[in-house]
């Protein structure tokens, strides 16, 4: 199982739909989540895109400095980039980050932001232009001088001259519900994202792209993106949840809901309906919570509970075919720590960072009374 945080960079708080708790998001504190994010053994973190984010390559590339062995997932924007100055800042961050790179393709699903930024097209024809973007950048990115021509995208000659570190080209990972976006997975993506929604929506979505895939010969690999809320007991993360959205009235849902009604992300819809706008009934699936979707867009469901029914939860997930949890919580630098001291001696982690059992270390708790130290943490017993 692999385990990736994420960094706020459009804001973060203890509460939703509130100044209440919030806090400055800049450089210092993405640093200090992408530090502990290293340190605590996450595998990388998620930087989001648009609007209402900073762009994610300058803070993505502030960080590599800052990090050891985190990796970033980054996106491309098919539409609002040209693939072979894509394929240039991918390639270049890749060999400067020693190949800690993944790429996020995001088509985007707000028409409304999209205009802001150029963007009129449909929705299906957004999913067959980054069809073509992702043919022209993946044959870039291998090293081939291309020559394209079609319905959307054009190039003649574009090649690197300086080529990624990973080869032939960092993982591509990629989200997205509709059919349009279930071809682009099966025939192009290494990566497929879903929302956290209730197990049986998800294994159905992962068996159709399978089946397309299988269908264009080829094979992918899956992951999901979603929230967590973990407490030592199961009351205690509840409480949390209602904490989270304590002011979150009903005006702030409808407005919220209005925005996101503009969409024509299929994914985006599927969230709406899993809350439908009411704070009634939100847990629609065992620990597993549709509050975050009341006022924040993408993924807004979130796994709560005890350690152990967060991690029973991951592991139903995971018999499913998924093997990539992109999370999160609020505030993101506490949660970070949290989550990871609570579930992760409890997950089979892909990579798990071992203290070292010889010498010298840090004490595990503050020291008793000055010369005693805490008995040997749980996880190590």
């Amino acid at each position: 199982m692999n385990v990736f945080w994420f960094l706020p960079t459009h804001g973060d708080g203890r509460h939703l739909a509130s100044a209440v708790g919030g806090r400055a998001v800049d450089y210092r504190y993405l640093r200090q989540i992408a530090q502990a994010a290293d340190s605590l053994g996450y595998q990388g973190v998620l930087i989001p895109t648009g609007r209402s984010c900073e762009d994610p390559w300058v803070v993505a590339s502030s960080l590599i400095a800052a990090t050891e062995r985190l990796r970033f997932l980054v996106a491309v924007r098919p539409g609002l980039q040209s693939p072979s100055v894509a394929a240039r800042m991918a390639a270049t961050f890749d060999r400067l980050s020693e190949g800690r790179l993944l790429v996020n393709v995001v088509t985007g699903g707000d028409p409304a932001e999209l205009h802001g930024d150029g963007l009129f097209m449909s929705h299906d024809e957004r999913y067959d232009l980054t069809a073509e973007f992702l043919a022209v950048w993946c044959r870039i990115m291998a090293g081939e001088t291309v020559d394209f021509t079609g319905k959307h995208i054009g190039v003649n000659g574009a090649k690197l001259l300086f080529p990624p570190r990973q080869a032939p080209y960092p993982p591509l990972y990629f989200g997205g519900s509709s059919a349009a976006a279930l071809q682009v997975a099966a025939r192009q993506i290494d990566k497929f994202l879903s929302w956290g929604e209730p197990p049986d929506q998800v294994a159905e979505k992962i068996a159709e792209v399978r089946r397309l895939a299988g269908l264009a010969g080829r094979s992918l690999t899956f992951g999901m993106r979603l929230h967590v809320i973990v407490r030592e007991t199961e009351g205690q993360a509840w409480d949390a949840a209602a904490d989270l959205i304590r002011y979150v009235d009903d005006e702030k849902i409808a407005a919220a809901q209005q925005t996101f009604a503009r969409f024509d992300s299929v994914g985006q819809q599927r969230m709406a309906r899993l809350h439908g706008g009411s704070r009634e009934a939100l847990e629609i699936s065992p620990n597993l919570w549709a509050g975050v979707g009341l006022v924040r867009g993408g993924a807004g469901t979130a796994l709560v509970g005890s350690p152990e029914s967060v991690a029973l939860r991951l592991e139903e997930y995971a018999r499913l075919g998924i093997d990539t949890f992109i999370l999160s919580g609020y505030p993101h630098l506490e949660e970070a720590y949290r989550f990871a001291e609570l579930v992760f001696p409890l997950l089979p982690l892909a990579e798990r960072r071992e203290t070292p059992v010889a010498g010298y270390s840090s004490p595990f708790g503050e020291i008793i009374a000055n010369q005693a130290f805490p008995r040997q943490r749980a996880a190590e017993s």
